[in-house]
C-alpha cells in the first residue's frame, strides 16, 4: 500500500501560534502518511507553495494566523488567501485543510489555540 503524501505549508508571521498549530498537525498524522514541511513568511506566500507542489502530493494543510489591524488589509488577505487555497483544491481535486486562523487580536489567536484550532 502506498502512503499518502501531505505537504503542511506553515506562516511564520506569529511563530508561537503556527509552531502550535503545526505541532497539533503533525500529532494528528494517520498511518501511512507522510509528512513534508515547507515555511513561508506570511499567509499570502500559502496558496503560491500549494500550487507549486500541486502535483507532487495527495494532500495539503495550510497553517498560519492573520490578526486585525487598523487597516483593512486584515480582510483582503484573509479572502484572498481563503479563495486561493479553495479554487486550488475545487480545482486539482485534492483536500487543502485550512487551518489559518482569523482573528481580531492575538488573544483571541491564543484562546483559540487553547480550544484545539
Amino acid at each position: 500500500m502506498k502512503n499518502n503524501k501531505v505537504l503542511i505549508v506553515t506562516a511564520n508571521y506569529y511563530p508561537e501560534i503556527s509552531n502550535e498549530l503545526k505541532k497539533r498537525a503533525k500529532a494528528a498524522k494517520r498511518a501511512h502518511t507522510d509528512l513534508d514541511e515547507i515555511k513561508v513568511p506570511g499567509i499570502f506566500e500559502i496558496p503560491v507553495i500549494i500550487s507549486r507542489n500541486i502535483d507532487s502530493y495527495d494532500g495539503f494543510v495550510a497553517l498560519g494566523c492573520v490578526i486585525k489591524g487598523k487597516t483593512p488589509h486584515f480582510k483582503l488577505i484573509s479572502k484572498a488567501v481563503t479563495n486561493a487555497i479553495m479554487n486550488l483544491s475545487i480545482t486539482h481535486k485534492k483536500p487543502i485543510g485550512n487551518g489559518i486562523l482569523t482573528c481580531l487580536n492575538k488573544r483571541q489567536a491564543l484562546k483559540r489555540l487553547d480550544k484545539g484550532a
